[in-house]
């Protein structure tokens, strides 16, 4: 393939690349503003003219499903990605300056628990759960979502916290500040755009899970807001205005927070890829 092929052709690739990740996109946009009869005959004709009676079907449903799982999926991935950005943070410092050999061994067995699907554990994440009588509940699905995303995070912060100079911490130390004030008033404010990333990351994850919410939560606390758009499917649910309203309203919070955190987004993944 000569140059000149290869510059005809890679646009064609973008756009067909592009089209296709924008197609789910255009069937939502679509749907949303459309009664469910004029969806199942054209789903993906345009809503002319538009409605916004599958909106407020779903705001204003006798059981607040959208409601009662935006609460718990605001409360869950909060805290979630709170806890998950300052443990991080603290681990991936303490392994970045670490030079020893078991901080690298630390570090690789932590990457490997990533590689587990999460659908493979949640048998013995039930029973552990269980038998410290936090199955269904808030705090039990928080402490899972710590524990099998903080290798992430932990490989973020590492890489971010090995492009800081080291001499700002050691002239901190000549001043008498403590390890763990260093951290916190010189290292922790650098490591912004890193903490961008694992929000973001951490955040859509979280936001978007459905089996651990579904299995860890149950019906006892209500339900979250990829579970109740499981959940407003029912056997002989016909209403699909009601469902893409129902998907539409539930992307809105998570793209609202990733354009806000998304200025460092780039900086933070790319910061660690030129130092080892």
């Amino acid at each position: 393939m000569t140059r000149h092929t290869g510059s005809r052709l890679r646009p064609l690739v973008a756009t067909f690349v592009s089209a296709v990740f924008f197609l789910p996109l255009y069937l939502v946009l679509t749907n949303v503003f459309k009664p469910g009869h004029k969806i199942i005959d054209a789903p993906a004709a345009l809503p002319l003219p538009p409605t916004l009676d599958s909106i407020r079907q779903v705001l204003t449903r006798p059981d607040h499903l959208f409601w009662y799982g935006l609460i718990n999926s605001i409360e869950v991935t909060a805290i979630s990605i709170t806890i998950l950005t300052v443990l991080s943070a603290m681990c991936g410092h303490y392994l970045a300056r670490s030079e020893g050999l078991g901080a690298k061994v630390m570090l690789v067995v932590m990457l490997a628990g990533l590689m587990i699907p999460p659908a493979v554990i949640i048998a013995p994440i039930t029973e552990v759960l269980r038998s410290v009588g936090l199955m269904t509940s808030v705090a039990g699905l928080v402490l899972v979502n710590v524990g099998y995303y903080v290798p992430f995070g932990v490989f973020v912060f590492a890489g971010f916290v090995k492009t800081i100079p080291i001499e700002i911490e050691q002239a901190a130390a000549i001043d008498g500040a403590r390890r763990l004030r260093i951290f916190w008033q010189v290292v922790f404010p650098l490591l912004r755009p890193a903490s961008a990333s694992v929000l973001i990351f951490l955040g859509v994850w979280i936001w978007n899970d459905f089996l651990n919410p579904l299995i860890i939560l149950g019906p006892a606390e209500g339900t979250t807001v990829t579970v109740g758009i499981y959940r407003a499917i029912g056997e002989h649910q016909q209403d699909y205005g009601a469902v893409f309203a129902l998907m539409f309203l539930a992307t809105l919070p998570i793209l609202v927070f990733y354009l806000a955190f998304q200025k460092h987004f780039v900086k933070g993944l790319t910061a660690g890829a030129s130092k080892g």
